[in-house]
């Protein structure tokens, strides 16, 4: 009865939206009337397609699927949020949401605890990374995926929920109590040496600014004259915040961004409203191609006013603008709505969508169409790709092995292993396994799976399937195979080769079970290529003014 209930009134929105609605406008304007008339023919397919079609359908999940592939023309950040998906949503735009604090994931074996965070009811309550969790309250989620368990675990501040987890053969209990969790924006600051102060940013959500304000002035008062800012792996947020964190560094009155749409009440200016904390410290931004939205409205305003020095790797190239719209029923849409301008002009979108949809194709802007823009130097800056840095660092990339043995979990299980013979470590920023720990590693790998394939094997595999289609295959057959026996990789020597890397990637993975995130942070900045040249430019101050200045250019 109730999905009865559910069709009659689907069909009378249907009803409104198609007569009510639209047919009130002026059906001369032929867009209204387009819009009027296939809104209609779809709630008329609809409803026929429940009178005739062989087995029952569900209503709301078709109109679902018909909104999604709908949406899916314009751009992906154009999305539809059902009601019961609106508890999530308004956790990734404010990063609050009602919980235990843990990242869960699955590793093959079921879903376990990957971090907790600190100072939450996980960390607090005693549960420990690679905790399998078996039963949450009375239900079994040994088998379910790992959506259902995060969906299980959230609930409302202040009510109790009960764990039973496997660690290595114990089988424990623990009951917590939910609280409001508020994921930092933050995750770690420190002093890299006597001078120079670190602040790494994972987000814009709320609150974003008032924490990098009191970590800019905490490191201050440490004695930090000049300081790294590190944008990378940044997705971006809320563009409130992205002004505000602008603000610490440039005037008042400052233009930040301007949005520019279709519509009247998108337009606007953003500017600066507050004195700065401090206008003159000397200032690096670190930045790569994960770095979006917010994150490159902050870089590339910076930027723009010869503010900081950006090093590190061209960013995503995100400039539109996303406003969310209530719907009936209690859902929601995040719609584009407009693009942004920094300072200097210029917008960084590097995706065209609506040539991508005349195309069939994504496509970028070409760089012959980039149009040049100046920064209040004269420094020249282009649009329509993103913001690039002022010093490049080419990206570090990691063995296959490393890869492999990352993929397999065989780091993962290691660490924990580690964790549970280990009662504590050293510094994390210092701290690495020794050459004999190394060799518990490698004797650790006894027995398990963990081949890959080279990018030269790759290439060679890849020549001699091309080769087969040739005439002459036969005939240089024999010299691919030498070429196979000379390329093909041993295991046991690349463990050798590569020791010194994945003794980092094994390092930070231990580091992260005695100091949790910020801990793995703060580990992973040792021998970083971007920061070493950060460091390397802000010890030369007259480097850093030249790089700020149009003759460098």
């Amino acid at each position: 009865m109730k999905i009865k209930n559910n069709k009659i009134i689907l069909w009378t929105l249907f009803s409104v939206l198609a007569f009510s609605g639209i047919f009130a406008f002026n059906t001369k304007n032929d867009k209204l009337f387009a819009l009027a008339k296939n809104i209609d023919i779809f709630a008329t397919m609809v409803r026929e397609l429940d009178s005739y079609y062989v087995d029952e359908i569900d209503p709301d999940e078709l109109v679902t699927v018909g909104i999604n592939a709908m949406l899916e023309e314009l751009d992906p950040y154009t999305e539809y949020v059902p009601e019961e998906e609106s508890e999530d949503f308004r956790m990734l735009t404010t990063g609050e949401y009602g919980g235990i604090g843990a990242l869960i994931g699955n590793r093959g074996s079921g879903n376990i605890i990957i971090m907790p965070y600190t100072g939450f009811p996980a960390q607090s309550g005693g549960l420990k990374i690679a905790d399998q969790i078996l039963k949450i309250d009375s239900i079994d989620v040994s088998e379910k995926a790992t959506g259902e368990v995060s969906d299980l675990l959230k609930g409302p501040a202040n009510t109790p929920v009960k764990l039973k987890v496997k660690r290595n053969t114990d089988t424990l209990d623990f009951e917590l109590v939910r609280r409001k969790i508020s994921l930092k924006n933050v995750p770690f600051y420190g002093k890299l040496d006597q001078k120079t102060g670190y602040i790494k940013l994972g987000d814009f959500t709320k609150n974003a600014s008032n924490e990098v304000r009191k970590a800019l002035i905490d490191l201050k008062n440490q004695g930090s004259e000049q300081l790294v800012l590190d944008l990378r792996d940044n997705p971006g947020g809320l563009l409130g915040e992205a002004v505000e964190i602008v603000n610490l560094f440039i005037p008042k009155g400052k233009e930040v961004v301007k949005t520019i749409g279709k519509l009247e009440n998108v337009n606007y200016t953003y500017k600066t409203s507050k004195s700065p904390v401090d206008k003159d410290i000397p200032l690096v931004v670190l930045i790569n191609e994960r770095s979006a939205s917010a994150a490159e409205i902050v870089a590339g305003a910076l930027q723009d006013y010869d503010r900081a020095v950006l090093i590190g790797r061209k960013s995503f190239g995100k400039g539109l603008v996303q406003t969310t719209v209530p719907l009936t029923y209690n859902a929601q849409m995040k719609v584009t709505t407009a693009k942004y301008y920094i300072p200097s002009g210029r917008c960084i979108q590097a995706i065209d969508y609506a040539q991508s949809r005349e195309n069939g194709a994504i496509t970028s802007v070409p760089d012959s169409l980039r149009k040049e823009f100046k920064t209040k130097n004269g420094r020249i800056v282009l649009d329509g790709a993103g913001i690039e840095p002022d010093q490049m660092v080419e990206t570090e990339s990691y063995a296959p092995i490393s890869y492999s043995l990352v993929a397999r979990s065989h780091v993962f299980d290691f660490a924990t292993e580690y964790f549970y013979q280990h009662d504590s470590i050293g510094d994390p920023s210092t701290f690495e396994i020794t050459d004999e720990e190394y060799r518990d590693f490698v004797a650790f790998l006894d027995g398990k799976e963990y081949d890959y394939t080279t990018y030269l094997e790759k290439s060679v595999e890849d020549m001699r399937e091309t080769a087969k289609n040739s005439p002459l295959y036969e005939e240089i057959k024999a010299q691919i195979e030498e070429l196979e026996k000379k390329v093909n990789h041993s295991k046991e020597q690349d463990l050798i080769t590569y020791q010194k890397e994945i003794k980092k990637i094994i390092s930070e993975e231990i580091v992260s079970r005695y100091y949790f995130q910020e801990g793995m942070i703060e580990a992973s900045l040792e021998e970083d290529k971007d920061l070493l040249k950060a460091i390397e430019i802000l010890a030369e101050p007259k480097k850093l003014d030249l790089i700020l200045s149009a003759s460098a250019k």
